[in-house]
């Protein structure tokens, strides 16, 4: 079954199924527009077979060991490493991430998340003795993830490592936007002789196979990565039979720079955060606040470093910057872009043009807005492109005020030269995760957001335990 081609299954049971709709979703290249596969539209009777499969394994797969779960974690893990140029390449067509992107983040990061829950399974503790109970932690039972295109592998394996590593089985549906890495998943799964039904991969829409899925009453928990829209919507879905539900959504995060910080390194590092994957990341920094003298510094600095963002095809080593996922999803950009330029920011580079010597795809100049006051929809509303915003601010309670002046709460950054006084900034950031001075990803950290972000927690031991439940026995 070759990535670039014809989809025609599910992987129910241990097998690859075909779809019992008959119906198609066209899968795009962003950087041409042109249509490369197509995967099943699954409807209710793909998801009934995939969920009945999950529930048929579950006492098996809940009995195994940890280290025999681990076992297969780490297998697993193998399986996806040793086709990681492969991956990073797939992933570059399917998403538009620009190569090294994809081969750093989008195609090792899935091998970490599986290789760090399978090392967890070696110490983490199911039981403890509480006066006169044994507390058991048992698995929840029986998974919907729900996945979105940005980082497609990484979002699955986010999941489906602690939720295997916790010992319950799970029916996955990835975007129907971005899917074929989902078919080297089903096939490493194969490799490894995963027990048929533990994971179980159906393809399909949002309305039409996922709203199945979270209604499905045998369905024990549901964990949702995608636009606080839709996570509104799974939670109305979930509250009918009372499900766990783990919601990672949309963020706004700030990047505060303080008085006494380096603050070229702090623009700069901040720009291509904000720029990473095209600016589609949830937790990109894209609110960059400044003090106000040295505004103007900050600004010129961020201009500069923007238009060294050559735009181009992902698989060429000099681009910079891919093609947004989708034509939806660039005029949706644009849009912003637009809004910016009315409600009275500065334009200090980029802008609704193509950028130069692309043609065709779905691309959007690096942009970078200036004088930006909070109210306005482009530092509020979560734009999901490469714009930034810079917004001055008069002294550190004025940044904590604009920092926390946001319906959203994942992730953030502070700079600063006294790393206590960032530290203590940080902690008054009503947010899920702050990087200090540019602190390095940690896949044992929890990542996970405050207020309209979500609710729950991902990666390490922290992700492992949201798939789990407590049982008191008492002696």
């Amino acid at each position: 079954m070759s990535e670039l081609s014809e989809h025609d299954s599910n992987f129910i049971g241990g097998s690859w199924v075909q779809s019992s709709s008959g119906e198609r979703i066209p899968v795009e290249d962003p950087s041409t527009a042109e249509v490369i596969a197509s995967v099943p539209a699954s409807d209710a009777r793909d998801v009934e077979m995939a969920v009945a499969a999950a529930a048929d394994a579950l006492d098996r797969w809940s009995g195994a060991s940890p280290s025999d779960r681990g076992r297969l974690l780490f297998a697993l893990a193998d399986a996806l490493a040793a086709r990681q140029e492969e991956l990073a390449r797939l992933i570059c067509v399917d998403v538009g991430t620009v190569y090294r992107t994809a081969k750093a983040i989008q195609a090792a990061l899935p091998v970490t998340d599986l290789r760090t829950c399978a090392a967890l399974l070696e110490t983490f503790e199911f039981e403890e003795r509480i006066g006169n109970s044994r507390v058991f932690r048992e698995p929840i039972g029986v998974v919907a993830a729900i996945t979105p295109w940005n980082y497609p592998l990484h979002q699955m394996t986010a999941k489906i490592a602690p939720a295997l590593a916790a010992g319950c089985t799970l029916v996955l549906k990835p975007s129907d936007v971005a899917p074929l890495s989902a078919y080297a998943l089903g096939r490493a799964a194969e490799q490894v002789e995963l027990p048929p039904g533990v994971l179980n991969i159906v393809f399909g829409t949002g309305p039409q196979a996922g709203e199945c899925l979270v209604d499905h009453p045998n369905v024990d928990m549901i964990s949702f990565t995608g636009s606080p829209r839709a996570g509104r919507r799974v939670g109305e879905l979930a509250a009918r039979t009372i499900k766990r539900v783990v919601l990672e959504l949309g963020g706004k995060s700030a990047n505060v720079i303080l008085p006494g910080a380096d603050l070229k390194t702090a623009v700069k590092v901040g720009v291509a955060n904000a720029f990473l994957n095209q600016g589609q990341t949830c937790s990109a920094w894209t609110r960059m606040l400044a003090p106000a003298d040295s505004y103007e510094e900050c600004a010129q600095l961020a201009a500069t470093f923007a238009n060294s963002y050559v735009a181009g095809p992902p698989l060429d080593p000099a681009t910079r910057l891919g093609p947004v996922v989708s034509a939806v999803q660039r005029e949706r950009v644009l849009g912003y872009i637009e809004a910016g330029e009315r409600g009275g920011a500065t334009l200090l580079a980029g802008g609704v043009e193509r950028p130069a010597g692309v043609d065709a795809g779905h691309y959007v100049r690096p942009t970078v807005f200036g004088d930006v006051s909070s109210d306005m929809a482009i530092a509020q509303e979560e734009i999901f492109g490469p714009v930034l915003s810079i917004l001055a601010y008069s002294d550190p309670d004025d940044a904590l005020r604009i920092a926390n002046d946001s319906v959203y709460g994942l992730s953030g950054a502070v700079w600063s030269d006294d790393e206590r006084a960032a530290i203590e900034f940080a902690r008054r950031m009503r947010t899920g995760q702050v990087d200090i001075n540019g602190g390095a990803f940690n896949p044992l950290a929890p990542f996970g957001g405050y207020r309209q972000s979500g609710n729950g927690r991902e990666l390490g031991r922290y992700g492992i335990e949201e798939y789990l439940q407590p049982k008191a026995v008492q002696l």
